[in-house]
């Protein structure tokens, strides 16, 4: 039997997350729900399913899981509402706009026994499932994430917006406590802060420089990780991985280096975390990206701000 599911907000992610959910064979989408009629009634002739304005008439047509893709501040209302209607949720990051709201709602899915995922896309993407194997102990690591300016997701600062997604796949690799976090940050084009760095040490001793951008000229998604006789890069734009490992001791004229370099094709991260997140209901495995990966990453977002908003006032 399909498992009856539905995307909750349309706009321009929604949207791409509904195709994902009609594209699935064992997923039967019953339809897109956004306020706005007529976004919600466009994306429903698109998709050819029905169209709804308000979330809870998704619960009275009866449906299994769905894909919150609306505004951040809207997540915990709706996360809260489908999760107490024992309704699966994958919702997109951030998890939720406080702290206090996703240890709420990770509590409640833990409670009610439902999936609750966080749409961390990047765990999905082809280049980083083909480097993380490789990747045992991080000591350094550094990320660039840069963007030109675009008017929708100026709700939120920079680093909720773009660095969040850096800081789930660092904290994903670390495996530790960040212990001291150290930042920066100003806005250029909104009230918000559009353009920060992090640097955060862990309790492992890793350490991690992170810059995000909102303002640049250039589009770049950028990952190096130092560890013991290894440097592994990841791009994510361009799903190359380029892995650089010491194989002996340097002598005058040899040069102990293995160089490899591995081109992934593009793949569908979005259409693998949605596959992903079908399959832990339908097969009973834990979620990949769980609300408490999400929680972390919004807690340490949450701190970075802090530190940078310090500096600013």
């Amino acid at each position: 039997m399909k498992l009856r599911t539905a995307v909750i907000g349309v706009g321009h992610l929604g949207r791409w997350h509904a195709q994902k959910h009609k594209m699935l064979q064992e997923v039967e989408l019953i339809g897109v729900c956004d306020t706005f009629r007529e976004q919600a009634d466009k994306i429903s002739r698109e998709l050819g399913v029905p169209a709804f304005n308000d979330p809870k008439d998704v619960i009275k047509a009866g449906v299994d899981a769905v894909t919150i893709a609306a505004s951040t501040p809207a997540h915990y209302d709706l996360v809260k509402l489908f999760l107490e209607k024992g309704v699966h949720v994958m919702v997109e990051k951030p998890i939720a706009s406080t702290t206090a709201q996703a240890e709420e709602l990770c509590a409640l899915a833990e409670k009610r026994d439902l999936k609750f995922q966080v749409g961390h896309v990047e765990r999905f993407n082809p280049a980083f499932q083909a480097a993380r194997e490789k990747i045992t102990k991080p000591l350094f690591i550094e990320c660039h994430r840069l963007a030109p300016f675009k008017v929708r997701s100026t709700e939120t600062d920079v680093v909720l917006d773009l660095m969040i997604h850096d800081l789930d796949v660092v904290l994903s690799l670390v495996q530790s406590e960040p212990t001291v976090v150290s930042a920066v940050g100003s806005p250029v084009l909104t009230k918000k802060v559009d353009i920060a760095n992090a640097r955060i040490e862990f309790a492992s001793g890793a350490v991690a420089n992170l810059t995000a951008s909102r303002v640049s000229q250039n589009t770049q998604r950028k990952f190096r990780i130092f560890q013991p006789d290894q440097y592994v890069s990841i791009d994510f734009q361009a799903g190359e991985v380029n892995v650089l490992t010491k194989t002996g001791e340097w002598t005058e004229g040899d040069i102990p280096l293995d160089h490899q370099t591995h081109s992934m094709e593009k793949g569908d991260a979005l259409l693998g975390e949605t596959r992903s997140f079908i399959e832990s209901i339908r097969d009973g495995h834990p979620v990949q990206v769980s609300g408490r990966d999400g929680l972390r990453a919004l807690d340490l977002a949450e701190r970075i701000l802090k530190d940078a908003l310090r500096r600013i006032s």
